[in-house]
């Protein structure tokens, strides 16, 4: 594999269940009408989206996020257990709650189902108010596990997403990037001298450093697929998705001005008065196939430059594959501008 790289040196210079949007339902089932009467009994509370086959099901689910998933069980080509099972595999579509609309009475059935990981049977032809009801109960959990999921993702101190969010996320992310052919980048950030920073102001003022960089670094991310966690201590990390090396470069730049000029004193800097960062930035294009430990470290192993080349700068690189086959993980030399 080898690296296409850029330096910059010093310079002065989601939840759908809310009051906002209804929540959004996708209901599956080869037939019409089946997919009709659903929409009917659901459609004056809902967002109602609709799929009569497997793949269309599956690249619904990816795009549009439902909260809730009413799949039928008998379906050509893929049933509902395959679909059920395809989305379970998933990191980005395994917590979408699914019910069963079948015509099975068979215990079986529900238990392999259950199995899989469904919530939930309803029977046909449908009741329109055991529909509702079991929606309205499943939708609610939901948003409740989704609340606690949020609070197990954030980091207590800064507020921002943890680690624990970010390798998870990443992961997904470049499932995504790999299927789509499209291009994912890492922005990791690193606060410089930050040891002599507490040293000589004290942990509490440290704390609040952290809080003003985490917030700096929160309003740059202007999409909601993108996404900044605290990686360990003085560490941060963005991910982007569907943004290439300039896009990721671009970012990098403006932040490490923005830092700057927050002008938070640190008298204990070799480089400047304030409080300055150190960024790597791995990037993988979008006609590029690797996995996140790759990318990771590629942007790793640019943020060991930026620091070990003076901090208080940005270090890039672009993953791509090496022709030859006995090297075909190959990194290159760095090049730096």
């Amino acid at each position: 594999m080898k690296t296409k790289l850029q330096t910059i040196a010093t310079d002065d210079g989601d939840s759908n269940f809310s009051a906002q949007s209804k929540p959004r339902i996708l209901v599956v089932d080869d037939q019409a009408t089946n997919i009709q009467v659903l929409y009917q009994i659901l459609a004056a509370d809902y967002q109602v989206l609709m799929a009569t086959s497997g793949a269309q099901a599956l690249n619904l689910c990816l795009s549009k996020k439902p909260d809730l998933v009413l799949l039928d069980l008998i379906m050509p080509e893929m049933d509902g257990y395959q679909i059920c099972q395809h989305l379970k595999a998933d990191v980005t579509t395994r917590d979408i709650p699914i019910i069963f609309i079948t015509a099975q009475n068979d215990e079986t059935a529900e238990e392999r189902g259950f199995d899989l990981g469904a919530v939930d049977f309803i029977s046909k032809p449908v009741n329109p108010r055991i529909v509702r009801a079991r929606v309205k109960t499943h939708l609610m959990l939901k948003a409740q596990s989704d609340l606690l999921r949020s609070w197990a993702y954030l980091d207590g101190l800064t507020g921002v997403h943890n680690r624990r969010f970010f390798d998870e996320r990443i992961i997904a992310e470049m499932g995504r990037a790999s299927r789509n052919q499209s291009a994912l980048s890492v922005v990791m950030i690193d606060v410089d001298f930050f040891k002599r920073y507490n040293d000589h102001y004290g942990h509490q003022t440290g704390d609040d450093c952290l809080r003003r960089v985490a917030t700096t670094l929160k309003s740059h991310l202007l999409r909601s697929g993108d996404h900044v966690a605290r990686y360990g201590g003085e560490e941060f990390v963005c991910l982007l998705p569907d943004t290439g090396f300039a896009g990721a470069m671009q970012l990098a730049t403006s932040i490490r001005k923005k830092i700057m000029a927050l002008q938070i004193a640190h008298a204990g800097s070799s480089v400047a008065p304030y409080v300055t960062v150190s960024l790597g930035v791995g990037s993988k294009p979008e006609n590029v196939q690797a996995d996140a430990r790759a990318l990771i470290s590629l942007a790793d192993a640019q943020l060991y430059k930026a620091k070990e080349t003076g901090r208080h700068r940005i270090v890039g690189a672009e993953l791509n594959f090496e022709p030859l086959p006995e090297v075909s993980n190959k990194m290159r030399k760095s090049k730096t501008s």
